[in-house]
Formats: C-alpha cells, sequence, structure tokens
C-alpha cells in the first residue's frame, strides 16, 4: 500500500488548541480511498473531535481489521501508536493493547464485514468485556474491497448497483451493542459533522466501551436508487431521538441544536454530557427502551440516529478485573514476576 505523505508546512496562523497543537497535527496521511467516500468524513470528525478536546496524540492507540473502513486509522492521528491486524480481528488486538497500557486512550476502527460478519464474535466479546474504549464502524452495507457483494448488515429487499434484491434480514450492530451492555451507545451519518463530532467528543471522554455506528454511504457500490445505506436514502429516512454536546469545564464548548428536553450527565473527568431529546419522552439511560425504540424505528424504514443510550455509572474491564492502576507495560519485572514463593502459594490456593 502506498502512503502519500502531506506537506510539512502548515499555514503561521492556523489556530491552535491547548496542547498548542493545530487541527492538522492530528491528521494523517492522504487519503487513497474514493473520492466522496463517508469514511473520510468520519476519519474528517475523528481529527475535529481529537484537537478540541486537546487531546495528546501520542496518547491514543488505534487499531483496525480489514477493509475500507480499516485503512482510515492512516489518515488520522499520525503521531499516534497504530496497529492494523487481519479480518475481524480488531477486538482480540485492542483487548491486548488495554490491558498493557490502561492509560492509552483506544480508537478501534471497524466495518460493518469486518465487525457483522468474520469477527461478529470479537464484536460481540469485546462489547460483554467493557473494554475502554471507542469503538467506531463505517458501515456502509457493502464489501467495497472486493467490489460490492452485500454484507451482513444491508437491508432486506436493498438492492445492489446491479438491481439485484438482497434476500436476508440484517444484523443490527447497534441492536447487539445494547444487548451485550456497552455503557455509550450511538448512530450517525457520516455527512452530518454537526451531530457526529459531539459524539465522538463524548465518547473519547466515556469511561468504558462506547459504541458508535456510523452510516458511511459506499460512493462506488451503494450509493443508488434502492439502496438503504445511500446518501439520499439515509437523509430522508432519519431520525434523531438525542444529541450530544461534551461541555469541558472550561471553556464551555457550544452547540446549536434543535429546541427540546435537555439533561446534564456528569463525567468522570469533571466534563458534563449535554443531552438535547428531540423526542421529550425518549429516555437515553433507558437500555431496553432505547433496544425496543432502536427495533420499532427499523420496522418503519426509519435509521434513528443521536445517542441512543448512555449509563451515568459506567464500569469498564479494569475495575471488574481489579487490576493495579499502573500500566502493566510500566510495571517492573519484581512486580510482575514476584517469585516461585508466591506462585506455589497461588497454586496451594487452587488446590
Amino acid at each position: 500500500m502506498t502512503f502519500i505523505a502531506k506537506p510539512r508546512v502548515h499555514h503561521p496562523s492556523l489556530p491552535r488548541n491547548d496542547l498548542g497543537l493545530t487541527r492538522r497535527d492530528y491528521e494523517g496521511s492522504v487519503s487513497t480511498l474514493c473520492a466522496g467516500c463517508g469514511h473520510d468524513s468520519v476519519s474528517a470528525s475523528v481529527v475535529q473531535a481529537c484537537a478540541e478536546l486537546s487531546l495528546p496524540p501520542h496518547r491514543f492507540v488505534k487499531v483496525s481489521g480489514i477493509g475500507c473502513s480499516s485503512k482510515t486509522p492512516s489518515y488520522f492521528l499520525n503521531k499516534s501508536h497504530g496497529f492494523n491486524s487481519v479480518h475481524g480481528r480488531m477486538p482480540s488486538v485492542m483487548t491486548g493493547a488495554n490491558l498493557a497500557n490502561r492509560d492509552l486512550l483506544g480508537i478501534g476502527v471497524s466495518g460493518d464485514g469486518d465487525s457483522a460478519s468474520i469477527g461478529l464474535g470479537q464484536f460481540a466479546h469485546i462489547v460483554r468485556r467493557r473494554i475502554n474504549m471507542l469503538y467506531l464502524v463505517d458501515n456502509n452495507g457493502t464489501y467495497g474491497l472486493t467490489k460490492g457483494q452485500f454484507s451482513a448488515t444491508n437491508d432486506r429487499g436493498s438492492t445492489s448497483k446491479k438491481g439485484i434484491a438482497n434476500l436476508y434480514e440484517p444484523i443490527d450492530l447497534v441492536s447487539m451493542a445494547l444487548q451485550l451492555g456497552a455503557s455509550f451507545v450511538a448512530r450517525s451519518f457520516s455527512g452530518d459533522k454537526k451531530q457526529l463530532v459531539p459524539l465522538i467528543k463524548a465518547a473519547l471522554k466515556h469511561k468504558g466501551m462506547a459504541f458508535i455506528d456510523v452510516i458511511s454511504p459506499c460512493v462506488a457500490f451503494n450509493n443508488h436508487v434502492g439502496s438503504t445505506k445511500s446518501y439520499e436514502f439515509t437523509r430522508d429516512h432519519r431520525d434523531t431521538a438525542v444529541n450530544a454536546d461534551l461541555i469541558l469545564t472550561s471553556p464551555e464548548v457550544m452547540a446549536d441544536y434543535e429546541e427540546g428536553a435537555r439533561e446534564d450527565v456528569a463525567m468522570p473527568d469533571g466534563s458534563t454530557l449535554r443531552l438535547y431529546k428531540l423526542d421529550a419522552d425518549y429516555d437515553p439511560h433507558d437500555r431496553v427502551g432505547a433496544l425496543n425504540y432502536v427495533q420499532k424505528m427499523q420496522e418503519e424504514g426509519t435509521v434513528v440516529t443521536g445517542l441512543l443510550y448512555v449509563d451515568s455509572n459506567p464500569v469498564e474491564c479494569h475495575d471488574i478485573m481489579g487490576t493495579v492502576k499502573t500500566p502493566l507495560a510500566q510495571l517492573t519485572e519484581d512486580e510482575l514476576c514476584p517469585g516461585s514463593n508466591i506462585l506455589e502459594s497461588i497454586n496451594e490456593s487452587f488446590r
């Protein structure tokens, strides 16, 4: 794979964040995806979110599998740690990275084929283990790298570019994430940065498993009349339940959202997740209610977007396992290998 480097010289008047970094400092190499691909908009949203939060790029670990979506970590956070794994195995690598160094900020990028087909089992177990990360799915309903076959998230009756209809019911990763215990679940659209950027910011600040499913149309194979993952269909058939904005302790980040019921959720780091409930009756703290709402809207042919569920008191993998506060990667040999006497006593306790 050939990577094209971006110019090292930036305009001196570019705005800088609290770390003295510009937005360009959070970018990666030049994208080799098709012009107009929704995945590039998702990458741009990640760049904007990280820059606005003033997060140090070197504190990130980004992991991906195989597919168009899994190429995208090359296009953001070029100063971070990264690993492009094999098809469907991103969750295993991210789990290992998180267990080794809990201080790193994890972004796992996957696709609908990578997560809903060959990696479905891996997806299920990383969610139930509550790994502290942002799990980001670029969902276009097709296998773009292998010329447009239906993926497992493609809706029944949706047609291919040649007019062939999909015969099978889709796997809804949002519903699975809700059932398996993700403590932050959202869906968005790559063509709506106004909604997506605040969701990514809130997910990065969330403690625990944060999952965002992004409808990201494939301009080459799945952006035609008859597709339910096209730009036109998504724009015409989506409904927002809850928009979100992250309010930092200082300064405030303001967003221009439609009026509706508002609710503030305190985050562990002192920031505030501000929820704008466009459906005043919708409760984003009700996991079962969120699941029912998503499935009801799906039956009506509507793509529901926004923050669908958030747990105000989440737990993550290290809480469950009771691991030490110091990252394992920073422990000394004496701390990791306490000696044969300790090993014998541990073995004896199991007899």
